[in-house]
């Protein structure tokens, strides 16, 4: 349940002023049609942070739990840092929809724009941060769902009403205290 609930709330914090969450208002405002948006999101964030648990796995059984320790810690600090610095949507990622549908658009977009972001990386630390692979892509899952299906639904609405550097400097916050207790070894506080 830890993992879950961890996962889910520094996604969706992590998500807020993402350039994914303005992929998504950009998606909505094209193509007006938010279930085949919203399910795409699904569809691909299911995909990219079970592909990137895994890795996270595979970095956690290769390492030993003190290097591990270490390498988690400063990756949830970067995280951190990460988070400070705002996110521009790459120009090029809500092009055409042509034979894919807006469904499939979503997937690609989503997907593609998901490579290296700072949620997939968090998923890779939180997957060897925690033994749980189901329930850490759960989360992070719902995490992006958190922040992406209101997006969808309140397009540019969001960004008018929020702060997001206070977004950002919460999330960032909340990944330097779970770095500080990785590296303290205070695992069992989170």
């Amino acid at each position: 349940m830890e993992a879950w609930l961890v996962s889910t709330g520094v996604v969706a914090l992590g998500e807020m002023g993402d350039k994914t969450q303005l992929l998504a208002m950009l998606l909505a405002a094209r193509f007006r049609r938010p279930l085949p948006i919203i399910a795409g999101i699904l569809v691909a964030t299911l995909a990219n942070h079970a592909a990137a648990g895994a890795l996270g796995g595979w970095v956690a059984g290769i390492m030993g739990p003190e290097l591990l320790r270490w390498v988690i810690g400063a990756s949830f600090l970067a995280m951190a840092a990460w988070m400070l610095v705002p996110d521009e949507i790459d120009a090029g990622a809500s092009a055409g929809h042509g034979r894919l549908g807006v469904f499939g658009a979503t997937v690609v977009a989503f997907f593609l724009a998901e490579m290296g972001d700072k949620t997939q990386i968090a998923t890779v630390a939180l997957a060897a941060r925690y033994p749980d692979l189901v329930a850490v892509v759960a989360g992070t899952t719902l995490g992006m769902m958190i922040s992406n299906v209101p997006a969808v639904y309140l397009g540019e609405t969001i960004a008018r009403k929020l702060s997001m550097k206070l977004v950002h400097g919460l999330a960032a916050a909340l990944f330097a205290v779970l770095g500080v207790l990785t590296l303290l070894n205070f695992g069992s506080l989170f």
